[in-house]
């Protein structure tokens, strides 16, 4: 499994329409090849700044299966207009003990 992070800064006043778009979006990714579960959390401190949590099977189905998908280009046009600066995205896998 691999955790997807990405931190979002959104551009300021715009919180209520990039709730909306992301809403709307959610589907999107969620119907993807691969795509295991997504959560979008809001910073308490950093009122425009929200991260988004996407686990998948493999970094493939995010990388290549989404990325590379009609439902990714509606996803951008939906949301990448809200973010300032790009978002930094990251990838995770588990850590064993």
């Amino acid at each position: 499994m691999i955790l997807e992070a990405v931190m979002l800064n959104i551009r300021s006043g715009q919180r209520d329409a990039f709730e909306a778009a992301f809403r709307q979006a959610s589907p999107l990714i969620a119907g993807s090849a691969g795509y295991l579960s997504h959560e979008l959390q809001h910073s308490i401190e950093t009122p425009d700044r929200y991260l988004l949590l996407v686990h998948w099977q493999t970094l493939e189905a995010h990388t290549v299966g989404f990325r590379g998908s009609p439902a990714y280009q509606e996803w951008k046009a939906l949301l990448h207009h809200f973010y300032e600066p790009a978002p930094t995205v990251e990838h995770f896998e588990p850590f064993a003990l």
